[in-house]
């Protein structure tokens, strides 16, 4: 076997292709789109590659056919935020092959060890968290959502196999949209709907910059306490906006005022896989004809939660539940969606974990972060607790 690294556009096509012959007689599979891994590498689109560094290598074998690729990166806002300077390594895929995946592992952390690294966490990406980010450990028969990652059982097995230990658990959670919240969800609901003091609302008829300065108040509000929070400032609130706009039904995001000030969001988006399913990966021409056609035809049955949030200070005051109920109301009743599907809540964070099992949510699917110490003889620590403050 043997390691070459992306060099030139075959290199990066051979990257690029292995999932489709390691997925072949996957029916569950879905690609992630190429322009969407391309843009992670592309110093132009992701700006974390201005101070930050990426490598890719495939694996060859003795014939010369690619049985296995990986990624490692320096993402600069995170590297020295930890104990030991930590990198990461991703866009793991590979044969069934403890020295095959041992190879690719030892290339990534001689890499990351060189640019004076002293962990690696993975499967993650560079970016957000809410993309190609995890390994997936339970579910393997429902196909995966827009942007997460899939990938065989026996990962599991090579990554744990290597060294790699749980950092933490990302939980998935899904409900079906047809059944009714609890009661006192309800009652909550109608109590804010009564207070003069509360608006309840969605996007519908709000522009882009409305939208935006919305969940960039929410945001700095409601994630004061995670590890690295850093305020989102106006012009990355906009382009996540503008992002999502081609795909977004305004519907689907909600926000409760309180004096005018946005206190929580709900926002979700049409579940895309049930489109991307149709275009093999591949946005090119073909594949945006596709999902114009699937999208405007009713195809998408499911919405996927990405960003639920309330300001700390309304915090388990029932104010989740009146988002949820809001969308019951609003959305289920006239029978836009079938199913709600809530973007993962990290283990650490046990508060939001019962809020969505409150919410008679289910915990259907689990992808875990592993994080590898390269001095073996160091303590492993877990992802901290997030305490309520």
């Amino acid at each position: 076997m043997k390691i070459v690294p992306v060099t030139d556009k075959r290199t990066e096509e051979q990257w690029m292709r292995l999932p489709w012959s390691i997925y072949a007689n996957d029916k569950n599979w879905i690609p992630h789109l190429k322009q969407d891994v391309a843009k992670v590498f592309d110093p132009a689109k992701n700006k974390l590659l201005k101070d930050g560094k990426a490598q890719r290598w495939n694996l060859l074998d003795d014939g010369g056919k690619c049985i296995g690729r990986i990624a490692a990166f320096i993402n600069p806002k995170t590297a020295h935020t930890e104990k030991q300077p930590t990198g990461g390594v991703g866009f793991f895929e590979c044969i069934n092959d403890k020295a095959a995946a041992a190879l690719l592992l030892d290339t990534a952390r001689d890499w990351l060890k060189s640019h004076g690294m002293e962990a690696m966490d993975g499967p993650i990406n560079l970016g957000d968290r809410n993309m190609f980010w995890g390994l997936l450990i339970k579910n393997y028969t429902d196909p995966p959502i827009y942007g997460t990652n899939y990938n065989p059982a026996y990962y599991k097995e090579l990554l744990e196999g290597y060294g790699f230990q749980l950092y933490f658990n990302q939980l998935f959670f899904k409900r079906s949209a047809l059944v009714p919240v609890q009661p006192i969800f309800h009652r909550k609901f109608n109590q804010l709907a009564n207070d003069p003091a509360i608006r309840m609302h969605d996007a519908r008829g709000r522009s882009v910059e409305q939208i935006a300065s919305d969940f960039r108040t929410v945001y700095n509000d409601a994630w004061v306490d995670h590890d690295n929070h850093k305020a989102m400032d106006e012009a990355t609130s906009i382009k996540l906006v503008r992002a999502m706009k081609p795909v977004m039904d305004p519907r689907l995001i909600i926000f409760i005022r309180h004096n005018d000030r946005p206190i929580a969001m709900y926002i979700s988006l049409p579940e895309l896989n049930e489109i991307f399913k149709h275009v093999n990966g591949d946005l090119n021409w073909l594949g945006k004809l596709k999902f114009l056609w699937y999208k405007n035809t009713g195809a998408v049955k499911t919405m996927t939660g990405i960003v639920f949030g309330v300001a700390k200070e309304f915090q388990g005051k029932g104010i989740e539940g009146a988002l949820i109920v809001y969308g019951e109301k609003f959305i289920v009743d006239k029978k836009l969606y079938r199913d709600t599907v809530l973007t993962w809540v990290g283990d650490f964070n046990p508060r939001m974990v019962k809020v969505c099992e409150n919410l008679g949510a289910e915990n259907y699917r689990t992808l875990a972060t592993y994080r590898y110490l390269f001095d073996r003889s160091k303590p492993f620590e877990r992802h901290p607790i997030i305490e309520k403050k």
